[in-house]
């Protein structure tokens, strides 16, 4: 990924390598917290690298009342905690840092947030930490459709487009015996398979 100035991102649930790749090599990062919620998108789902291959972990919401972003209430009443944990520990129980990190994304994970925006604020604040980013990470006031004095990646961090330019570097994958490399999957497939390297690694 390009080197860019400061950069606007949405918010994201243990999001892509290349989401902190754009962080890493920002001035100063933007989280977007004024707009409405949209579906399919890396607000509420994560891919990680399973022994099948790409599996999609999806944060259910409730969606009655305000769609506004900060408002959007995660769905307890269906077992995700349990179905995400078993499935990251069955996709990166092997790996060799996967010990190191995950107790304390889990314990994120534990509290059991009641919006999904602070959920996932809390997990990238950790990450970021993790990685040893320092760069400046903010939240918007108000929402633009079109930001001045900015790059706005809210639309091309997306599961279903190609991200901004960003091309994947190889690195060691737990099943790439099986099934190759796999590219841009959660910051926790680097994390867990690189360890104190996955921040130079970006």
């Amino acid at each position: 990924m390009e080197a860019c100035s400061d950069i606007l991102l949405s918010t994201a649930y243990l999001p892509p390598v290349s989401y902190f790749a754009a962080i890493a090599t920002s001035g100063k990062a933007m989280v977007e917290a004024c707009e409405t919620f949209q579906k399919q998108s890396y607000r509420n789902r994560c891919n990680i690298y399973s022994p099948d291959g790409v599996q999609t972990l999806l944060v259910p919401v409730l969606h009655a009342g305000s769609r506004f972003i900060r408002d959007i209430r995660i769905d307890y009443s269906k077992n995700w905690l349990h179905t995400h944990r078993r499935a990251i520990a069955t996709a990166y129980g092997p790996a060799p840092f996967f010990k190191y990190y995950w107790d304390d994304i889990d314990a994120i994970l534990d509290r059991r947030y009641e919006f999904l925006f602070d959920m996932n604020l809390a997990l990238t604040e950790k990450l970021l930490s993790m990685l040893d980013i320092r760069t400046e990470v903010q939240l918007t006031a108000d929402y633009e459709s079109a930001p001045t004095g900015l790059n706005d990646l809210r639309s091309a961090v997306h599961p279903k487009r190609d991200t901004c330019g960003w091309r994947a570097k190889e690195y060691y994958q737990t099943f790439c015996s099986r099934h190759g490399f796999l590219p841009d999957m959660s910051i926790v497939d680097l994390l867990f398979c690189e360890g104190p390297e996955a921040g130079s690694y970006l």
